[in-house]
Formats: structure tokens, sequence, C-alpha cells
């Protein structure tokens, strides 16, 4: 990821732990995503933001400041 709100952040290590993890921070990172009509992405700095604000509230259990919540629909897996 390398977003500067996961900066301190060992988020590596946690993955490390729980593999299943990941699967709903790529899940947010996608549900997010937004392509163009030639399927070009469109948003991807938003979507690594919310999969980032999923990292860091994994990793240190609250929000990033001034962050919204996650919705249900952005960690859903398909």
């Amino acid at each position: 990821m390398g977003h500067p709100m996961l900066d301190g952040i060992d988020y590596w290590e946690e993955l490390r732990e729980s593999p299943s993890q990941m699967e709903i921070c790529v899940a947010i990172f996608a549900n997010t995503l937004e392509l163009d009509e030639q399927g070009e992405p469109v948003n991807e700095k938003y979507a690594e933001r919310r999969a980032a604000v999923w990292l860091y509230r994994y990793c240190t259990g609250k929000l990033p400041p001034g962050e919204p919540d996650l919705e249900p629909w952005e960690c859903r897996l398909y």
C-alpha cells in the first residue's frame, strides 16, 4: 500500500498473521474503484485511501482522524 495514512504502522506484520484480512483490504479497493468506459480507473487514489482506512482501523482499533467509517458494501466479499 504505502499510503501516508499508514506511516509508522507495521501493517505487514499484522496481515502476515491473518491473510484473510488482506482479502478484505483488496475487496475494499476493488469495491470502491470506478472505471471509465474504456476500463481505465478514475478514482484509484480514493480506492487506495479507503483500503488504507480499513488497515489503519484494523491495526489501531480506531478510524483515522477525519475519515468516515467504512460502509458494509465496501467490505463485501464476492
